[in-house]
């Protein structure tokens, strides 16, 4: 179970819902929102906003949760955990992202879309059920491999990395817990998810687990031109024959191979990718820093995708990283999952393989489920580069990061990791010298009290507002 404690200091999201006044009819919604995408924890009993609870007691909560449950076609396992806090008990639902599809009993079905849950239309039904047996192919055992093929250096570091995350979580011996987070099967064979993860050699059984590093040299513009048609072109197993060539007769500057479990995949693309990127020295006052050609957390977040979300039942591909002078690409095979397309990417969040993204979660690879590539465009258009380009097709993905940086759009260093909200306090503050609290609640009226409070204390912690006065007289300043 996730901490308690820590959710209550968190705000509602993809993987996490608040219902002070709970009722059978909301509560069901939820669950199914979240069963049928990654799965989430739903907080009953208190508004985090305002801190105010309807108290709550165990046999009041069971009996609204027996009722969510009769209303979800089929039900749903869940687990429920309750604290005392100083405004009331505060309990705790877990629901897991489950391989059936789940409907309301009026027939809808849903999903969580940021912090709300939202019904499917029937198309996008349609292609969910399509998507739901392939999560089953992450548990399918590896046949030929037993449980002396997994690293125990790596299972201990994963180990060590999900306690860091839920210090307060139960602690399991390490074989079931591999069998709850399906790494291994029963009788200890790993499977596609635990090879992967935690494999000594994962190629040995999954050759097309790894990924392929090629930097192009700056060669003369039509042979570019010629090169990524050829390359735009060639799918499959010609894409990897093309890659197979020799790279100079291509014009490469450098080509590297990349093995191991995922997360050693990750560790050693970035460390290639960060190599070869353009960086250059700037002083800001007395401490030098790196600036590099791209958006160190774009880049990461395009590499982490690729590889937790990829469609590894297609074996005649790998992922590639193509570095060209003006661009870097990212490409994984298998096009987007279920509802997901390059118009509604921002806002839906379904992955194709959620035990992957789950271990690369729990080792710290992976931020915060569904608002990294929120992020990475963010971060692309801060730094002055255009916004990512998203290409799918029915057999590959892929992310292009440019380098044509205008310095007229970079957005000033203050303005950056901005939530809209805080963005009106500063402008606010610049029309009119100061900002009080009672000025923050009229700009933002739909907003609680306490996240407009926390919002201030943010930016006074980032040296951007000055607290002065006291109590009723607090009001903020520019630093």
């Amino acid at each position: 179970m996730s901490d308690l404690r820590s959710l209550l200091d968190s705000e509602p999201g993809p993987r996490l819902a608040f219902l002070p006044s709970p009722n059978p009819d909301s509560l069901a919604e939820t669950l199914v929102a979240f069963a049928n995408g990654e799965g989430g924890s739903v907080v009953l009993g208190i508004d985090p906003y305002i801190g105010q609870a309807d108290r709550l007691v165990g046999d009041e909560a069971e009996g609204v949760l027996r009722s969510a449950l009769a209303l979800c076609r089929p039900p749903m396992r869940t687990e429920w955990q309750q604290e005392e806090t100083q405004n009331g008990a505060v309990i705790m639902l877990r629901v897991d992202r489950s391989s059936e599809l789940h409907v309301l009993s009026d027939g809808r079905a849903l999903v969580r879309r940021g912090s709300e849950n939202r019904p499917l239309s029937p198309s996008e039904l349609e292609m969910l059920v399509g998507n739901r047996a392939m999560g089953e192919f992450e548990t399918e055992e590896v046949p030929g491999s037993t449980r002396e093929d997994l690293d125990e250096d790596v299972i201990d570091e994963y180990l060590e990395k999900r306690q860091q995350r839920n210090p307060r979580g139960t602690l399991l011996p390490k074989n079931r817990l591999l069998q709850q987070i399906g790494a291994i099967g029963a009788g200890g064979t790993p499977t596609v998810s635990g090879m992967l993860l935690f494999g000594k050699e994962p190629q040995l059984f999954l050759p097309h687990g790894r990924a392929v590093f090629v930097k192009f040299d700056d060669g003369p513009a039509a042979f570019r031109t010629e090169e990524r048609a050829r390359l735009s072109q060639a799918t499959g197993s010609e894409a990897s024959v093309y890659l197979e060539s020799d790279p100079r007769s291509f014009g490469y500057g450098r080509r590297e191979e990349i093995t191991g479990p995922l997360a050693r995949i990750v560790e050693r693309g970035w460390r290639v990718i960060w190599e070869e990127m353009g960086k250059k020295a700037v002083v800001k006052g007395l401490q030098r820093e790196d600036q590099t050609e791209y958006p160190p957390f774009a880049v990461r977040e395009a590499l982490v995708n690729a590889v937790c979300h990829r469609d590894y039942r297609l074996r005649g591909s790998s992922v590639e990283i193509h570095m060209r002078p003006d661009s870097l690409e990212i490409i994984s095979p298998g096009g987007l999952p279920a509802y997901i397309t390059v118009e509604n990417i921002v806002e839906e969040h379904y992955s194709r393989n959620p035990r992957l993204v789950n271990g690369l979660y729990q080792w710290g690879y992976i931020e915060e489920l569904g608002l990294g590539v929120d992020r990475m465009i963010e971060d692309m258009l801060a730094a002055g580069h255009p916004p990512p380009l998203f290409d799918a097709k029915s057999h590959r993905f892929s992310v292009t990061l440019q380098n044509r940086k205008d310095l007229e759009k970079i957005i000033p260093e203050w303005e950056q990791h901005m939530n809209e909200r805080q963005l009106k306090a500063m402008q606010f503050v610049q029309s009119n010298g100061s900002i009080s609290n009672g000025d923050y609640r009229q700009l933002c009226s739909h907003v609680g009290a306490e996240t407009l409070r926390l919002d201030l204390v943010d930016l006074v912690n980032k040296k951007l507002l000055l607290k002065i006065g006291d109590k009723r007289g607090t009001r903020y300043i520019l630093r």
